[in-house]
């Protein structure tokens, strides 16, 4: 796997990841819309930390920087 997120993107996943996590927590969010936003924010910290997105290869994005 080719890393294809830059740090910017990452960045932006990871809070979102982080305030689905804080309205589940503080029980803003429940039932079946906490479980599937929390199931999404998940995704977004696995590929935040893998630097890798499925989705962006198969619409040909790659927001990281070439050396």
């Amino acid at each position: 796997m080719k890393k294809n997120m830059g740090s910017a993107d990452k960045t932006i996943r990871i809070i979102i990841a982080l305030a689905v996590f804080a309205l589940y927590y503080f029980n803003v969010i429940g039932g079946t819309l906490a479980y599937v936003l929390m199931a999404l924010a998940a995704i977004f910290l696995l590929t935040s930390f893998i630097s890798f997105c499925p989705l962006y290869t198969l619409f040909g994005i790659n927001t990281c920087k070439t050396k």
